[in-house]
């Protein structure tokens, strides 16, 4: 079925989750904030931040107050997050890497899960200082935004376990997301 004008489809893209997270970092009222501001930020493009608000607003993860802010639905981000987001955006993994930690390797997992031996899942990064076995992020600009901002880099990591941890890890990723989100 194609869509037409009048019944378009929403598909979010894996950018749109970054964008959504980062957003979520300025609270319940929102900041007003550039695109340009946003994607230096996050190493995307001002279309592509506006791109990802706009399917985000139709997907109704955000909102625009009358001052033109957006505010992310945190209560639907959250759930969207633990219900939704892993089947749309799977993990995938790769070979033995240098890369930075992420999942239950990263803050703040790291300290509530006793580690393995195994090797701990990584974002592969040319200045990565662990090695560890490939956890593709969400877009190629992922580690070097959450190395500018360790609060995007903790929702992220929480993120990665929820989609690709144990059990154990999801549970508690998904407690650790939703005690921020709702912070």
């Amino acid at each position: 079925m194609t869509p037409s004008r009048s019944n378009p489809q929403i598909v979010l893209r894996p950018q749109d989750l970054v964008v959504l997270l980062r957003l979520s970092l300025d609270g319940a009222h929102g900041v007003p904030r550039t695109y340009a501001e946003l994607a230096a930020q996050l190493g995307l493009t001002a279309s592509e931040i506006h791109a990802a608000i706009k399917r985000a607003v139709a997907a109704q993860l955000v909102r625009r107050t009358a001052r033109s802010v957006h505010v992310v639905n945190l209560k639907a981000l959250s759930m969207f997050i633990q219900h939704g987001a892993p089947y749309c955006f799977p993990a995938t993994h790769g070979p033995a890497t240098r890369g930075m930690p992420t999942s239950h390797a990263a803050p703040p997992l790291q300290g509530l899960i006793s580690q393995s031996k195994d090797p701990v899942p990584v974002w592969p990064h040319k200045s990565g200082t662990v090695r560890g076995v490939a956890l593709y992020p969400l877009y190629p600009s992922v580690p070097d935004a959450a190395a500018r901002n360790p609060a995007l880099y903790e929702l992220l990591s929480l993120f990665d376990a929820i989609r690709s941890g144990s059990p154990r890890d999801r549970a508690l990723g998904v407690e650790q997301l939703v005690q921020r989100l709702s912070a």
